[in-house]
């Protein structure tokens, strides 16, 4: 991105030091392009369980130099499992492991959030061209014809520095999103429980057969549905479930007993059942979402990415991964075009709306199919154990095999 042209100025500013900040900051330092990255918290971690990384993710980060940093955290779950949770009944396989990994030349992984952090923030630590400061808070921003001038916060001393571009990276509570024009983030009539058990715990072991430590497991209940899959290397279990739930009075995670979990599973199979009462530790978090049609730019030199700008249901299990693509495809197209910051965003949006909208419809598929009940689920239960493995698999060659380069070249002359 040479300082030519317009004369902006080259830095970029990043306002967030999470998943999408963090890669963001990356994607542009291995751009050559200087980065300013501003997180409020005095010690920057990511909060939250386990995730899910796909190989649509999993393949950035590799071209980013940060995958071989997670391996020794990571899992490669063998498959996705899929039960009835009211008699433990597998109704479907998709293989993953070293199968997938050929599939998609990129793995696909289960790990703590924490740990994906820490790989990524380790990377931009060590690169001359990031420079990361914490405790400070981008609390405003003007623009003008040669860029964006940002305030920032830090222990209330407000300091002002100039920019090519100001990347909103802050989350689904983002404050930036205002400076954009868009709005609230909406409760989505959701809530997750989520919990961490001991991989050689006695709860696990209620479970043996059912709940495999190589793969993620995906129980399905009218009234919910629960994920499990290990991380730490396999030393723990990730437990994730979804219900249905009233607006919170608390829009942030708390501790939870997890009764109202129980009582809504209470007609699950007796292990299963048994399983859940055993598990401590539960924390519930509502579920926020952005709306689809918020704004995600404005042409004079501002943008958000990651659940700033389009935060969704995590039923695709694509949260990260979304931020991730975000990130590697605003680095290129920005550095694509450092003259004409209003077209690099354009050709940013194109590509990339599509591709989130799509991810969003899935989600809505699956929370649909997942939660039927009566003759809605015994189709789906026909449907889902008729393609072999490797069909269902190509279910998700659209999700998994996409390559933001290719995205990015297809769009290079327009």
């Amino acid at each position: 991105m040479p300082a030519k042209g317009t004369g902006r100025a080259r830095q970029i500013v990043i306002a967030g030091g999470g998943i999408a900040g963090l890669t963001a900051a990356i994607a542009f330092s291995a751009r050559g392009v200087p980065v300013r990255l501003f997180e409020r918290s005095a010690r920057p971690q990511e909060v939250g369980a386990g995730l899910q990384l796909s190989p649509n993710a999993t393949r950035i980060l590799a071209r980013l130099g940060v995958l071989d940093r997670l391996h020794s955290a990571a899992i490669r779950p063998e498959a996705v499992i899929l039960r009835r949770a009211a008699d433990l009944r597998e109704i479907a396989r998709v293989p993953l492991g070293d199968e997938a990994a050929r599939r998609w030349s990129a793995p696909y992984l289960a790990l703590h959030r924490a740990d994906l952090h820490a790989g990524l923030l380790a990377m931009a630590s060590r690169l001359p061209d990031v420079e990361i400061t914490t405790g400070a808070t981008v609390s405003d921003a003007a623009f003008h014809p040669h860029g964006v001038t940002v305030a920032v916060d830090q222990g209330g001393r407000v300091r002002e520095l100039d920019a090519a571009l100001l990347v909103g990276a802050d989350g689904v509570w983002s404050n930036l999103r205002r400076v954009i024009g868009g709005g609230e983030s909406v409760f989505a009539g959701r809530v997750a429980w989520r919990a961490t058990v001991r991989g050689d715990s006695d709860a696990l072991a209620m479970m043996s057969g059912y709940l495999r430590r190589d793969s993620v497991s995906i129980f399905l209940h009218r009234r919910a549905h629960i994920v499990a899959y290990p991380i730490r290397a396999g030393s723990a279990i990730n437990i994730a479930a979804f219900t249905r739930g009233r607006m919170p009075e608390e829009t942030w995670s708390r501790p939870s007993d997890g009764a109202p979990l129980i009582e809504a599973l209470a007609d699950v199979a007796p292990p299963f059942a048994h399983f859940l009462r055993s598990v401590s530790g539960w924390t519930m978090w509502p579920l926020y979402t952005v709306p689809p049609r918020s704004p995600w730019s404005r042409a004079d030199g501002a943008v958000v990415i990651g659940d700033a700008a389009h935060a969704m249901t995590p039923f695709a299990a694509q949260g990260a991964a979304a931020g991730i693509e975000d990130a590697y495809v605003l680095a290129a197209a920005v550095c694509d075009q450092p003259d004409d910051i209003a077209a690099a965003l354009r050709r940013y949006e194109g590509i990339r709306r599509p591709r989130v909208a799509a991810v969003a419809r899935r989600s809505a598929l699956n929370a649909f199919a997942w939660h039927a009940s009566g003759p809605v689920a015994a189709v789906r239960d026909m449907i889902l154990a008729t393609p072999p493995g490797a069909r269902l698999a190509s279910n998700t060659e659209w999700l998994f095999g996409w390559d933001p380069d290719e995205a990015l070249a297809a769009t290079a002359d327009r």
